[in-house]
């Protein structure tokens, strides 16, 4: 079973940025697809940014041009680089990760935007 570890959150004022990780671990296949999504206060979980394997990815709309996602294969970690950051930004984050046969969320971390 793969587990998934943030770290990163916490406050910042607008316009500040925040780097989040998040470290797989306890596979011995394939991750296809790692990623990020945010549950922000009376809203459902919303997808924020995805990466395969193959390089691609995926951004939500209202933060493309802001965050960026990466990953360091070696060390089966994917990052989320926020920029730019508002107060609508305010969630708590979840780290994604799909396999071929199952996939898992982290237990999230919290990001708050606030003056």
């Amino acid at each position: 079973q793969v587990q998934l570890v943030e770290s990163g959150g916490g406050s910042v004022q607008p316009g500040g940025s925040l780097r989040l990780s998040c470290a797989a671990s306890g596979s011995d296949f394939s991750i296809t697809v790692m990623g990020w999504y945010r549950v922000a206060p009376g809203t459902q979980r919303d997808l924020v940014a995805t990466l395969t394997s193959a390089g691609n990815t995926n951004y939500a709309d209202s933060v493309k041009g802001r965050f960026t996602i990466s990953r360091d294969n070696a060390k089966s970690t994917v990052y989320l680089q926020m920029n730019s950051l508002k107060p609508e930004d305010t969630a708590v984050y979840y780290c994604h990760a799909e396999w071929p046969t199952g996939w898992t969320f982290g237990q999230g971390t919290q990001v708050t935007v606030s003056s």
